[in-house]
This record gives C-alpha cells, structure tokens and sequence, in this order.
C-alpha cells in the first residue's frame, strides 16, 4: 500500500450489516482511527489514538470499510499536495500537475478507485480543489453537521470533516449515514431556482481560457435545467477570502500545532513552518479587526442571497504542475483558494463537482454554495446536473409494467405533480402493454396532467432510449410551475385510433376507472 497516496495500512475489518455495507473508505491522515497512528503528514508529531473519530465510527457502523490513511499537506497547510514528506501524489489525469490538498491522498484514492469514499477536511478549500482536480465529487457540509472530535484541528473554527466520492448517489449514501435527508427541500432544489453568477468582468481565471470556457458551458447546462442565472457582486466574497492566510487567522493554525513547530523546526515542511510560525507577528487586536471586518463583509454579501438560491463558481480558476508549485509555492496557493477560502468564513455549505475536461485531458469543477444547513439541497441540485431527467406519464409510472424499465437503470423518483394545463392525453390504440400519448396543443386549458419526474444516470440513458417504441419518443414536457424537462411524448400519426381520456387527469386514474 505504500505510495504518495497512502500513509497507514488499517487492518480490515468484517462490514457490520448497514446501509454502506460492500464500501470500503480511507481517511486522511489527520482524522483518528483507532490504534493507528495519526501523523497531520508529520512522523514527528504522530500519536497513536485509543479510539476513532466519532464520524469514522459512524461510518463502520453503518459497514463500511476502513483500509487506510491518506497522505495530505502537512497540517492540513495548503491546497496543492506537495507540502509532505511522504511525496506529492499527482493527478491521476496527468502525472505532471498536483492533486490538489490538502486532502490529496484522498482524493486520489478515490479517483484511481482504490476506495468507493474518502473522508477529507476542508479549511480553505481542502476538501473541493483536490476534488476539482480528480474529476471527483467533493462534499463541504455545513459547519457543524460532521463532529470534529478525532480530527487534528488547522483552524478549528473553520474546519469541516468533507466527503470524498466519484458520483453523487454515492455522496447522498454515504451523507444519509450522517444527516438524514429531510422530508422536504427547499422549491429551489427539485424545481425552478436562481443561480448566481460571476459578471465576466470578475472573472479570474488566470490565464487559463479552457476554464473560462468550461464556466461559461456550466452556466449554460443549468440554465437548461429552467435555471435564472443571475449576475452578483463577488467582491465581499473575495475580500473575506483574503481574510484567511493574510489575516489572523493564520494564528489560529499556531494555536493548534504552533508550539510542536516551533520546537521541532526540521522536522517540518520549510512552507508550512514559515505560514504557521509567521502567525506570531498578529496580536489580539489583530484578531478582533479582523473579525470585525469579516462581520462588515457578510453583512455586504447578505443581499446577494435575495436575488439567487445559490452561487455556481469555478472551484479553481486553473491549475498547475507540481514543478511550478515548487518554485513559486505560496502565490500559486493563494490563487487556487481565489473562489474557496471565503466559504467557511461566510459560514457556507458547498459540493465540488465534475463540470468537463480541457483539451489537454485536465478536469475542470465548479462548487454550488449556499447558505448554511442546505447541504441536502446541494446534493439534490449536483445530481441534477449529473444525471439526467425523464417524466413518466403511463406505464413507466411507479406500480405501472415498466416501471422496473426505471429501477433496472438506478433510477430515482424525484417527484410527483402535473403537467401544464395545455397538455391532452390519449390511450393508444394497439399497444403491449397499454400505453397512453400525451400530446401538447396551445391554447388549450385542461386539468394538467399527472406525471412522476425521475432521475437516472447519464450513463444508462442510451439504453432506456433504445427501449422506447414509435409512436412514443422523448421531448420536452412543459411542468405546471414552468419547469421544463424531458419526457415521454406522442408523435400526432400515433392518435389514430386513440381514445381521450384527458378528463380523468392521468393514466393511473384511466386505469382503475376500467377495473371500477
């Protein structure tokens, strides 16, 4: 197991029976597992804990399998994951650029699939940039919601335990063990909702056009999902991200690891000794101006919350090599937190995912951020944008003959509710088993119809499809709140011989009228 990526073999375990039972995860190594020693990527400072994490515990409970602990920027110090002596793991797209940290090791375990999850921390971005750069999902829940307990503090107000996965439904699987998904959402999560967008002139991509491309092509798949982009100011947003490694809050790191640095000064990374230890120069008076000026910047950014449900941001502006990082380490650094440091300070919840890869083979992601205690919300948008959605309206609903046509491909039911008012429907003619036809007519002013909307990976749409008989195709169903989503329609040379049964206001109703 020894490598860049890996730190500390865990001896397996038998799964107990849960709800995560045949995952296996690895933790990174500032996260405490029992009787395996617990280094921050500093053999120096490593104590071997007498119990786990309370969230590593939670996990095993519910079967999952812990089999390591992964290399990370020492003392959680730094977004790119070259700052350890264990070595730098590489993106696994392209052995030349960093990984992204500093949950490095996690994110390349669970990218290379050596792991189904990862845990991670995230202070300034740790746990969304290495996600960024892996093509991975990268889940930064609401402070609080994950206990810190177990975990090696960097800045201990601001520290989130994150979670690492390479596909949404896996992120929903393992959050549930943690936060139960609520009975409702916010309307903004399963139907219309405003994002927020940078204008192009505070757009900061650092020279590097493909990602700007990207961005712009993220903005568009959204505004398809019946998405309002909205332009914002991102100014407070950028000045409170500044706050964190040029303010006092860098003391905060000296408060949890300052004292062991500063007497075991070789046995620590040069970068992040001289972060952590220039924390001596702020003074308490330091620390109250700054906070009272990250007070006056949330006030500024609270308007921005008014006008959209949330904010779709690059999770970095670019990317680079592990040489250039080397060379020029704390600039390239700060850049990379440009459109991360600012959330946890703001008190935000976020979710890094895939959003394409540039012509030279990279990944480009983009974070939805909002407000606190909507981390369920996020996960439900993320999956929007990662799977794609179908609105049943006769046999494929739920108890129907070919609903299982849905479950087969791992599908989900997203929703029940009806179609605009302008929409007939039809039982057709000579169909096994009975299907009905929906047809749009304008200016027509009928009941709506009821439809289920459900979700399915994008891998498996191809051969739903294929499934699909003529007259019946797929097109684009108008909701009642405006939504538009694709969905079953009727070709109008399908009618013939068709029977209207728009009156009863859905297929289900047609049916059981025929057994009454």
């Amino acid at each position: 197991m020894k490598s860049p990526v890996w730190i500390a073999e865990i001896p397996r375990k038998t799964a107990a029976a849960g709800p995560l039972q045949g995952l296996t995860f690895a933790i990174k190594d500032n996260i405490d597992y029992a009787g395996v020693p617990t280094t921050a990527a500093c053999p120096a400072y490593a104590y071997t804990p007498a119990k786990s994490a309370p969230i590593v515990a939670t996990l095993e409970q519910a079967g999952a399998v812990a089999v390591g602990k992964t290399n990370m920027d020492q003392f959680a110090t730094g977004l790119v994951g070259v700052r350890s002596p264990y070595g730098a793991p590489s993106s696994v797209f392209n052995a030349e650029y960093i990984s992204g940290g500093s949950s490095s090791g996690s994110a390349v375990a669970v990218a290379s699939g050596q792991v189904d999850f990862a845990l991670g921390t995230d202070t300034a971005g740790s746990g969304r940039v290495p996600a960024a750069f892996n093509n991975i999902v990268g889940l930064k829940p609401s402070k609080g919601v994950i206990s810190n307990e177990g975990v090696v503090p960097a800045c201990a107000s601001l520290d989130c335990v994150t979670i690492f996965t390479r596909d949404i439904a896996t992120c929903a699987r393992v959050y549930e063990t943690v936060l139960p998904r609520p009975a409702s959402l916010p309307g903004w999560a399963t139907g219309k909702f405003r994002f927020g967008i940078l204008p192009v002139n505070q757009r900061e991509f650092f020279g590097d056009i493909a990602a700007a491309s990207l961005y712009q092509d993220s903005i568009d798949r959204l505004a398809a999902l019946g998405g309002v982009a909205v332009e914002f100011d991102y100014t407070p947003f950028k000045d409170a991200a500044s706050l964190l490694y040029a303010g006092p809050w860098v003391a905060e790191r000296y408060a949890a690891v300052g004292e062991f640095i500063a007497s075991h000064k070789d046995a620590v990374n040069p970068t992040v000794r001289d972060i952590i230890l220039g924390a001596t120069k702020y003074s308490a008076v330091d620390a109250f101006q700054a906070s009272y000026k990250l007070e006056a910047l949330r006030v500024k950014s609270l308007p921005t919350w008014d006008t959209v449900d949330f904010l779709l941001l690059p999770t970095t502006g670019t990317t680079y090599k592990i040489a250039e990082v080397e060379a020029e380490p704390l600039k390239l650094n700060t850049n990379l937190g440009y459109y991360t440091n600012f959330v946890n300070l703001l008190d935000l919840a976020a979710i890094a995912i895939p959003a394409g890869f540039r012509p030279n083979g990279l990944p480009f992601g983009v974070s939805l951020i909002a407000p606190a205690r909507t981390d369920w919300a996020l996960i439900e948008l993320a999956a929007r944008l990662e799977e794609v959605r179908i609105t049943v309206v006769g046999a494929h609903l739920t108890g129907q003959p070919l609903n299982k046509q849905l479950t087969e491909r791992n599908a989900r039911l997203v929703r029940t509710c009806k179609t605009a008012k302008n929409y007939r429907l039809y039982s057709l003619a000579n169909t096994t088993p009975p299907k009905p036809g929906l047809v749009r007519e304008e200016g027509f002013d009928g009941p709506g119809i009821d439809v289920e909307v459900w979700a399915m990976p994008a891998r498996n749409f191809g051969s739903f499809v294929n499934l699909i008989p003529p007259p019946l195709g797929i097109g684009s169903i108008i909701l009642e709140d405006g939504v538009r989503e694709m969905g079953f329609i009727c070709e109008p040379q399908g009618l013939k011989g068709a029977l209207e049964i728009t009156s009863f206001g859905g297929w289900k109703k047609w049916r059981a009228s025929l057994q009454q």
